[in-house]
């Protein structure tokens, strides 16, 4: 049985620009202070598939392994904190990623922010809080929206 949901991006698009240009903007603060390409997209992966974003998976999959992400990486991504594969700040951002999936049990731990703290500058700090913030926004509109999820290009 398919359900007939309403495509939000399609019935406001002004909104849903409005979150792809703040995506852009996001993308150009990680840039600009520090979080190459591979630790965004890391982000995003492991967001996304925490927050089961099937849609999302697939979309940033690609741009993932364009940024130097190996299929052995993603694979890891689960259990990251079991694996050597991981850098040092590639194990705080994940570690945060999860904060900001769960922000609902209390926000980012004290543990967890004096932890990434000490890994990252305030800056990169603060762009890697858009990027979890910004990637949570479209799992939740795909999620909600049920958006099927596109053919490996």
């Amino acid at each position: 049985m398919s359900e007939k949901r309403v495509h939000l991006s399609k019935t406001e698009p002004s909104a849903y620009k409005a979150l792809a240009a703040f995506s852009t903007t996001v993308g150009a603060v990680c840039a600009a202070n520090g979080i190459d390409d591979r630790l965004k997209e890391l982000v995003m992966m492991h967001s996304s598939m925490l927050n089961g974003c099937a849609f999302c998976v697939r979309t940033h999959t690609p741009k993932a392994l364009a940024a130097g992400v190996s299929v052995d990486d993603i694979a890891q991504l689960t259990s990251w904190r079991e694996s050597g594969v991981f850098s040092e700040r590639e194990r705080a951002a994940l570690e945060l990623a999860e904060e900001f999936v769960r922000i609902h049990d209390g926000g980012v731990r004290d543990e967890v922010y004096d932890r990434v703290g000490s890994v990252f500058t305030e800056k990169e700090y603060a762009a890697l809080c858009w990027a979890c913030i910004s990637i949570n926004a479209f799992n939740r509109l795909a999620i909600a929206g049920r958006y099927p999820v596109p053919p490996v290009s």
